[in-house]
């Protein structure tokens, strides 16, 4: 060959990228082959993770605290919804379902897939939970799956290891349409007391008003929530507790936010409920109707017109002369059937309407149950202790709210020789004559209908809820977020809120309906409940 040729030949260069190709398409085959089984083992790390969430998610909404809550969670965990995945190969014999073990109860057995707690901060700070009453978060972990690699370099020889997915979720409780109230449990020990609202049905409850400063509130004060609606301050206060549609979001069942901005005259609004009308007792904006039970210990002059009628004043609604009120002697032990107060609405817990010196004088917030029905029916009825037992049918100790809601439902009817609700002179005579009103007087003429009758749909202006939360543990004031509610409890509106001898205005006397309900609350409704909104912790 001759040399030219020999030079062209050696020093021809074409062809040599298909060598190094050849070298590397073995590595590139591998580097492809890894992205594609990575991104297989993410996109099943991502069903199963999808599907836990799904499935606490349909747990949780069957919290509701009542009998048999876990076991109908556990059925929603495991068959309400479907979840498949299409990313794992591992011949499962339940083929594209996801998995979960199956369990039932509430007890946290230790290694099940579904757990529930009674507080859940994270996954080292948390209470189990042993019953349904208690049962406020579940934990929902799948089966694990296995993604084997397919195009990975010795193919099948590697997998993904066990992939599965856990999630914890909640019920996000919201009351709404209810004036924001909360009180200082009474009860509180520590961060974790409770209160137990249906062992105390029927017990009067005294709250002091606060709202205003930074001081730490105190047990058996109560205060206002943050609804972020309405107005600043004191007026947005009034709008909340007077309107019958309060303005705000509904508020959630966990943590509340305060309201700082209480004054006394923010209690004039509840006043509305009980058919006195003052100053600020109806912001402008919002309806203000009375109840049409708005029987109470204050009177007014038949003839009484003008603009002081229907506020608390001397020519509007009063009190009638010490002699002829309600001032028990003692805490245990009915008036004398000699003694008839004037004018009675429905009375305190004897044991709070006594002076604070006399023996069995409740120095706390909660009463005992204890209230002079005698006297009560009495001074409105002219009934005996066995006339108003019989007359009512309500027992020997019925509630300030059972006799409320017997009086609403008997309203206008004649009972034992006497109209229920209806007016009366409470002392003097002729036009001028002080009148005790059972129904209002006041409502219709400031343009709120002749008084509110509650209902399925109409809420009831002398029931509210309110929130109980430990002030103390959590140094609540007047402008505090996020305040643990330790429970949400239905109260029942006794008296107005007037200075009198033994009250200060400002102050609230309720009696405890017991602990609010989920959805509406019966046929004389104080506010609505949604449980409808489940929620992820993680």
């Amino acid at each position: 060959m001759a040399p030219r040729a020999v030079d062209s030949l050696t020093g021809n260069q074409s062809g040599a990228a298909a060598a190094t190709v050849a070298l590397s398409l073995f590595g590139l085959v591998m580097l492809g082959g890894l992205a594609i089984d990575y991104s297989r083992m993410m996109s099943l790390d991502s069903e199963l993770q999808n599907a836990a969430d799904q499935a606490a998610l349909a747990a949780a909404t069957q919290l509701d605290g009542k009998t048999g809550a876990c076991d109908r969670a556990i059925a929603a965990a495991r068959s309400m919804i479907t979840n498949q995945t299409h990313f794992a190969n591992d011949s499962n014999a339940s083929g594209l379902n996801v998995g979960i073990a199956t369990t039932s109860g509430c007890a946290a057995t230790a290694g099940r897939s579904i757990k529930f707690y009674s507080s859940y901060t994270n996954d080292t700070t948390n209470t189990a939970a042993t019953t349904d009453a208690t049962a406020k978060f579940v934990s929902v972990a799948v089966d694990s799956r296995i993604a084997v690699y397919a195009l990975t370099p010795f193919m099948r020889l590697f997998n993904s290891g066990n992939l599965s997915g856990l999630a914890v979720a909640g019920l996000g409780t919201a009351i709404c349409k209810v004036p924001p109230v909360m009180i200082c449990n009474p009860d509180e020990v520590n961060a974790n007391s409770t209160f137990n609202a249906s062992g105390r049905i029927g017990y009067g409850l005294k709250l002091v008003s606060v709202g205003n400063g930074g001081g730490s509130w105190a047990p058996g004060n109560f205060g206002y929530l943050n609804t972020n609606g309405g107005s600043n301050g004191a007026p947005g206060l009034r709008e909340a507790l007077g309107w019958e549609t309060p303005p705000g979001d509904c508020v959630a069942q966990t943590g509340v936010n305060t309201k700082p901005g209480a004054s006394v005259n923010v209690t004039d609004a509840l006043n509305s409920r009980f058919d006195i009308y003052d100053n600020q007792s109806c912001p402008t904006g919002g309806n203000c109707p009375a109840s049409i039970s708005s029987v109470k210990d204050l009177v007014r002059a038949g003839n009484a017109n003008g603009g002081n009628a229907c506020r608390i004043h001397n020519q509007g609604w009063q009190e009638v002369a010490s002699s002829g009120q309600y001032l028990p002697t003692s805490a245990t032990a009915a008036l004398p059937t000699t003694t008839t107060p004037l004018a009675m609405g429905h009375p305190r817990d004897m044991c709070h309407a006594v002076t604070s010196g006399t023996a069995g004088y409740c120095s706390s917030a909660i009463g005992n149950g204890l209230w002079d029905r005698d006297a009560y029916f009495r001074a409105n009825y002219g009934w005996t202790p066995t006339q108003w037992q019989t007359n009512t049918g309500l027992g020997t100790t019925p509630t300030r709210y059972a006799v409320y809601q017997w009086e609403i439902a008997n309203r206008g009817t004649t009972i034992g020789g006497r109209t229920i609700l209806a007016s009366r002179v409470a002392s003097g005579s002729g036009a001028s004559a002080l009148t005790s009103y059972g129904s209002p007087i006041c409502s219709s003429s400031e343009g709120y209908g002749t008084g509110s009758v509650p209902g399925a749909t109409t809420v009831d202006r002398r029931r509210i809820s309110a929130a109980v939360v430990n002030c103390t543990s959590n140094s609540v004031n007047g402008n505090s977020t996020n305040v643990p509610v330790a429970t949400w409890i239905d109260l029942f509106l006794v008296e107005p809120s007037v200075a009198r001898a033994r009250t200060n205005a400002g102050d609230i006397y309720a009696e405890i309906i017991g602990e609010t309900a989920s959805g509406m609350a019966g046929a004389t409704t104080g506010q609505v409940v949604r449980r409808d909104k489940p929620y992820l912790i993680e």
